[in-house]
């Protein structure tokens, strides 16, 4: 008989590493005294071999969705994620996965803690997760949560739920908001503009263009002002290539996506945009 006092978190933490249900992890954390290692032996021991070996196999599969209010002020982006494209094509599963999205507009939810602790007819959101968790058999969970807060947020979903787009504009523009959402899950630019990437991107790409230089034998010798004015110029190559309003935009090439905004309005700004997808 146990001495040790099982508590709701307990039960809970044994749910999510191994999967089983609520009141085997209870049953297995009495007669183990509490001892977490024991209660996943005493699980495996009663059959729930898959349950035991799920903390070591990879969710890269999953349904990820974007929405947005309805006044389209918020954009909301996730992944709800399993392990094999089986589950991820599943009607029911898909359906879960619209459920949570729908919390997650209705509730105004801003991180990942806060939408697992909304509640869909009354039971929360993780608690729902390892119930699916628990009768599919595969490791489950809302892997990637974004959002965008803006003017006029659009929204888009590419390839059957495999990746998922938010942008923010300062003013309602449907048709740019897609077209430059379609952009982004083409081509999956870093940010929005070369003032806007990160310094420890830039800082890695420049110190990777700097080594390639060094190792050209052409460059044998070349005092280091020269590389480095030489990586500068290649660094703005980067740029044209991986920040948004630079790259050649995908249904006019003969035109930046910087320019086709401008077309569409002179004061036309994109403020943020997120990326979801699955891996």
């Amino acid at each position: 008989m146990s001495t040790v006092t099982i508590t709701a978190a307990d039960i809970n933490k044994l749910r999510q590493m191994t999967g089983a249900g609520m009141m085997d992890c209870r049953k297995a954390l009495t007669e183990n005294n509490g001892d977490f290692e024991a209660a996943i032996d005493w699980l495996r021991k009663k059959g729930q071999k898959v349950a035991a070996l799920r903390g070591d196999r990879e969710a890269k599969e999953g349904v990820v969705l974007a929405k947005t209010t309805s006044d389209n002020k918020t954009g909301i982006a996730l992944c709800l994620s399993c392990e094999t494209d089986f589950v991820s094509k599943n009607a029911d599963f898909i359906a879960f996965a619209q459920s949570i999205m729908d919390t997650a507009i209705a509730n105004n939810v801003k991180s990942v803690d806060e939408l697992n602790a909304a509640s869909i007819n009354g039971a929360k959101i993780a608690d729902l997760v390892n119930d699916k968790l628990a009768s599919i058999g595969e490791k489950i969970g809302i892997s990637k949560f974004e959002r965008v807060d803006a003017d006029y947020v659009a929204s888009y979903i590419h390839g059957a739920n495999r990746m998922g787009v938010l942008v923010g504009l300062n003013k309602s523009e449907a048709e740019v908001g897609k077209d430059v959402a379609m952009q982004i899950a083409a081509m999956n630019p870093v940010a929005i503009d070369a003032s806007s990437v990160p310094a420890d991107v830039v800082e890695r790409e420049k110190a990777v263009i700097i080594e390639l230089i060094k190792n050209d034998p052409k460059m044998a010798g070349k005092p280091d002002e020269m590389i480095s004015k030489i990586a500068d110029g290649k660094l703005n190559a980067f740029f044209k290539e991986s920040t948004l309003l630079a790259q050649a935009f995908v249904k006019d090439a003969g035109q930046s996506v910087g320019d086709y905004v401008k077309s569409k309005g002179a004061d036309l700004k994109v403020l943020a945009f997120k990326r979801v997808a699955l891996g």
